[in-house]
């Protein structure tokens, strides 16, 4: 590909904005290339940005061309701390649409006061490994309900996904989950990373919702990764959640840092 799009100048030179494959984009001084921007789309459809310059007036110019030749709505999702970058969107027209805080979480029963939480009558956890991918599978696609009729799916991190009609994409292999009798009545996602264990959803049927399904979750996932020998695990609660928001704050946990999901309609 490698058609051009857009040329101005920054300094003395002229820069020269051109796409160079798919979803890639180069802004390119002097044949150097002085800027990077990249369009994705996400298995649900999402089309996240990113731009990567040491300039404003590029990263600008950059901004103006891939929204030129990408079909909106368009998301991107920055560090809170970066007000540069933060300011950079802002001014390309994606103004804020919501925060999320990452917590440190730790996992010692003695700190979180877990230790002596069970399961509501009736309800079992069946440990990450052993959910059944149906069963599963029904629940998540329950789950993607209520968040639809709530706040939109769209609401929720980018890295919870599902397709276009609605079909979840999930590995079974990283869920905890509660069960009720024959069916699945809540969840919690437990992503392994190099540094860092991660929770990454956690969620009740919303008929169900307190009873206490959501604090058993938590203190059998953290309970099991402190056996493990993990002390802590990080977690990103939606600023606008506010049980999530209670039930992390509740075990101890602290907020380590923020990002920011901005998008243009």
């Amino acid at each position: 590909m490698n058609s051009v799009h857009f040329t101005s100048r920054v300094g003395d030179h002229s820069v020269v904005v051109a796409q160079i494959a798919e979803g890639q984009w180069h802004a390119l001084e002097d044949d150097q290339v002085v800027g990077r921007g990249d369009a994705s789309r996400r298995p649900d459809g999402r089309i996240f940005l990113s731009i990567d310059s040491w300039h404003g007036a590029v990263f600008d110019r950059l901004a103006e061309v891939m929204l030129a030749d990408l079909p909106k709505p368009l998301y991107t999702v920055v560090d809170a701390a970066d007000l540069d970058l933060t300011s950079s969107w802002q001014r390309a027209g994606f103004p804020i649409r919501r925060r999320e805080w990452e917590y440190l979480v730790p996992t010692d029963p003695q700190i979180t006061g877990l230790d002596s939480v069970l399961p509501p009558e009736g309800v079992r956890i069946l440990p990450v490994c052993a959910a059944q991918q149906a069963p599963l599978g029904e629940m998540y696609s329950a789950i993607r309900d209520q968040v639809q009729a709530a706040v939109g799916w769209d609401s929720m991190p980018a890295e919870v996904l599902a397709r276009p009609d609605g079909t979840p994409i999930f590995d079974s292999l990283k869920y905890a989950v509660a069960a009720e009798s024959d069916r699945y009545v809540g969840l919690v996602r437990v992503v392994p990373r190099r540094r860092q264990t991660r929770i990454g959803l956690i969620a009740v049927r919303a008929d169900l919702c307190r009873r206490g399904i959501a604090r058993a979750l938590l203190a059998h996932v953290l309970g099991s990764l402190h056996r493990l020998g993990i002390d802590t695990a990080r977690a990103e609660v939606d600023e606008s959640n506010g049980a999530a928001t209670a039930l992390f704050e509740g075990v101890s946990a602290r907020r380590a840092s923020s990002n920011l999901e901005l998008v243009r309609r």
